[in-house]
């Protein structure tokens, strides 16, 4: 029986396809095909999914809206999940509870017209709560440690876990999921009393902002690397002072417009946007002699 024959006899018609181009999921455009790619609805069909695959040896891959990923050319062996259809969100001020598959955007959107502050920040992020908590994704001087207050996760044997606050073990784009082998299916967070109309400008002002200063018009995974750990250097500032904006290897741009992304032309690949990562690097080394972390997550290139 084949991989997609197995997850296939498991869930209800449309949720799994074989050889799924993983250019069509995520921000940058790019990505060969995942073997098989599934898009179950709840926590049990996750639990269901990851059993089999640790009974037949299957690798699994979990993603969200696939907006801080660079997919290998070459593709993702086994199981991809997606969490996009479990994206409830449930309001009980001051908190709210949301499953892991909801966009940033539309959680930021609920939170406004239920009169609840602090998620403002979010409301721009092109991806859903479980990358946003994987990473501890934030914008303008917020992040997702400031206002999640704990986490639900499914683990290997089945089991559901919630997390307090103070066990998530949050940094900068670091979270205690990163070391560890669980999926993280719910969140939920705490909130501030304010007025719907008061927020709603406040999100209004940072997503114009955005659209001012980063090249949305082009795919992209965000910022490609990691503020440095020096006080004052900001990535952007280091590749544009090491001449780099504009600088291009095959269809991959260090963005003219916000030199801290790297944009997709629009016939980048894989092996294009490393390259372009790894000049960049050494040439930012090499003028500043700082190494810069990518920030961006690679997905299949160990085969």
């Amino acid at each position: 029986m084949t991989v997609y024959d197995n997850i296939r006899s498991l869930l209800p018609q449309g949720m799994v396809l074989a050889d799924e181009p993983m250019s069509r999921h995520t921000s940058f455009k790019i990505g060969g095909p995942a073997e098989v790619y599934v898009t179950p609805e709840n926590t049990m069909q996750m639990s269901t999914i990851w059993e089999a695959c640790q009974e037949a040896g299957y690798p699994i891959t979990i993603l969200g809206a696939g907006c801080n990923v660079l997919v290998a050319d070459e593709g993702i062996k086994g199981v991809v999940v997606t969490t996009k259809r479990v994206n409830q969100i449930k309001i009980e001020a001051p908190f709210i509870t949301v499953g892991s598959g909801a966009k940033l955007a539309g959680l930021a959107d609920a939170a406004c017209k239920a009169g609840l502050a602090g998620l403002e920040f979010a409301s721009g992020i092109p991806g859903t709560v479980v990358g946003a908590v994987y990473m501890n994704a934030g914008a303008f001087n917020s992040d997702m440690q400031a206002v999640c207050e704990s986490v639900e996760v499914l683990l290997p044997d089945g089991r559901v876990l919630n997390y307090a606050r103070k066990l998530l073990d949050f940094g900068y784009r670091a979270s205690r999921f990163q070391g560890e082998n669980t999926i993280i299916t719910a969140a939920r967070f705490k909130l501030a009393p304010g007025k719907s109309e008061e927020i709603e400008a406040k999100m209004n002002d940072l997503n114009n902002r955005r659209r001012i200063t980063q090249p949305l018009s082009y795919p992209s995974a965000g910022s490609a690397f990691k503020r440095p750990a020096i006080e004052g250097q900001y990535a952007s500032k280091l590749i544009d002072e090491a001449g780099l904006k504009g600088f291009t290897i095959g269809g991959a741009q260090v963005s003219e417009k916000h030199t801290g992304f790297i944009i997709n032309k629009g016939n980048a690949t894989a092996a294009d946007v490393l390259a372009l990562m790894e000049a960049i690097k050494e040439k930012v080394y090499t003028s500043s002699g700082i190494w810069l972390e990518p920030e961006v997550q690679m997905i299949g290139f160990e085969r």
